[in-house]
């Protein structure tokens, strides 16, 4: 099978194409990048553009519903934003449809989703999660549950192809599993050698962005760093950039 390598791949022809790593809940980063991204496009006025977040909208930080509103507004102000999903977003559609004090949502930072919606776990017993769980149920507007289940698994871009966590290897970008698009990490992030296409990920955080001959991930742990990153694909240009919180002394 023959592959694209980082160095040789370019971006589809007129278009530029921005890519944002994990969000959880950072609304401040959010709205911080995409106006820095606004600029750009203002100051350079690419003759088109796309703006691909890739995912982990919600959990572990502190405003996920503010984060799922935004990102409702800019699709309906322009429909060249497009939203991702990852794990962390499909673990709370089934958190919300079936209740587990054992799942990924209510042990990996789902506190924090169900406090931006007014309403605290009560995970100490079944009783509690039962009634937390309904509050939760009768907080989440509608339209927060139609956008988190019409989100895509994944999108492509000239010789780049777009995901949450990555792809498995060997088989066709068009056939790749949801759950390998949303989960995977050591069979994609070993594999030496070149994909189809030059895989756009997050999923797995890193204290900084890498950039392989196959892959590029953007996750730079936002929730733990306060560094929320990007990449710029224009024709054969990529450029690597981020937005940080104040308060944080840096990549931890």
């Amino acid at each position: 099978m023959t592959g694209v390598h980082f160095l040789d791949a370019r971006g589809p022809e007129g278009i530029r194409v921005y890519a944002i790593g994990d969000i959880h809940g950072h609304l401040d980063l959010l709205t911080e990048m995409h106006g820095r991204i606004a600029a750009e496009i203002e100051r350079d006025k690419p003759s088109d553009w796309r703006i691909v977040h890739l995912g982990d909208l919600v959990d572990r930080g502190p405003d996920s519903r503010g984060v799922i509103e935004y990102l409702l507004a800019a699709m309906a102000r322009d429909s060249r934003n497009i939203v991702l999903t990852g794990n962390h977003d499909t673990g709370f559609l089934d958190f919300l449809a079936k209740p587990d004090a054992d799942g990924l949502f209510a042990r990996h930072g789902g506190q924090e989703t169900a406090r931006s919606y007014g309403v605290g776990l009560n995970m100490s017993d079944a009783s509690g999660l039962r009634q937390s769980h309904v509050q939760l149920v009768t907080a989440v507007p509608d339209s927060h549950l139609r956008f988190l289940r019409a989100l895509p698994y994944s999108a492509s871009f000239g010789d780049f192809f777009f995901c949450h966590a990555g792809i498995r290897p060997g088989i066709p970008l068009d056939q790749q599993d949801p759950q390998d698009l949303i989960w995977i990490r050591n069979q994609f992030l070993n594999h030496p050698g070149l994909h189809p296409k030059v895989v756009v990920h997050g999923h797995t955080p890193q204290a900084e962005p890498e950039v392989l001959a196959n892959r590029v991930n953007i996750d730079t742990g936002v929730f733990y760093s306060g560094v929320l990153t990007a990449l710029l694909i224009e024709g054969a240009e990529k450029r690597l950039f981020s937005v940080e919180k104040p308060g944080f002394s840096g990549r931890r």
